[in-house]
């Protein structure tokens, strides 16, 4: 199964086995079989870019993969890679970013992995520099428009720690506040803005904590 975000709404494309799980389509939820044809694809990531009458559009294929593919055609690919990182006290790292309360990620840059990348991309963006790296957390996937192009974000999630507590967040991106947090309480009322795929990375690590 792959979860993406167009405009704020999850698209979900599952494989046949995978549909049933999502019950029947709704006012707010649509359930579709693929056809097989680019306008089919077209068209549904057109309704999430211009509308938000979904919670969610659910669309299946015997062959998830080839689905996987002819949704991948659509789009740039950029890959990028962050980290949930706790304190001693078993806080979490949060930072607030245009709006939103975020996590630290960035792009890989050539020839690094995306451990490598996760790890460059928190102490940059939080002055943070002793970083153990743990477990490989979970991809999120979510899209948007660059110069008239359609853009695929694949960023890959690590589970981090550090015995640090000083906090510099890097204002060359945007990045208004860095602090440290209790997940439960933040995830039970996340006081702002809070990007989903967000919210899916802190829960799968609540539940690996």
């Amino acid at each position: 199964m792959y979860k993406i975000y167009i405009k704020g709404t999850p698209l979900y494309l599952v494989s046949s086995e995978e549909v049933a799980s999502f019950g029947s389509t709704t006012e707010r939820k649509i359930v579709l079989r693929h056809t097989g044809k680019k306008k089919f694809l077209f068209n549904v990531i057109h309704q999430l870019e211009t509308t938000d009458r979904f919670d969610c559009i659910v669309v299946f294929d015997p062959n998830l993969e080839n689905l996987w593919a002819d949704f991948n055609k659509i789009y740039k690919p950029i890959t990028a890679a962050g980290g949930v990182v706790y304190n001693p006290e078993g806080k979490v790292l949060l930072i607030h970013r245009r709006g939103s309360w975020d996590l630290p990620k960035g792009k890989m840059d050539e020839g690094e992995t995306p451990a490598e990348t996760a790890v460059r991309e928190v102490q940059e963006e939080t002055g943070l520099t002793q970083i153990t790296l743990g477990a490989h957390l979970l991809d999120t996937w979510h899209t948007y428009e660059q110069n008239g192009k359609r853009i695929l974000k694949t960023t890959h999630w690590f589970k981090m720690q550090t015995t640090d507590n000083q906090l510099v967040p890097q204002a060359e991106e945007d990045i208004e506040q860095a602090i440290w947090a209790d997940l439960d309480a933040f995830l039970a009322s996340p006081n702002g803005e809070v990007y989903g795929s967000i919210l899916d990375v802190l829960n799968k690590a609540k539940t690996l904590s």
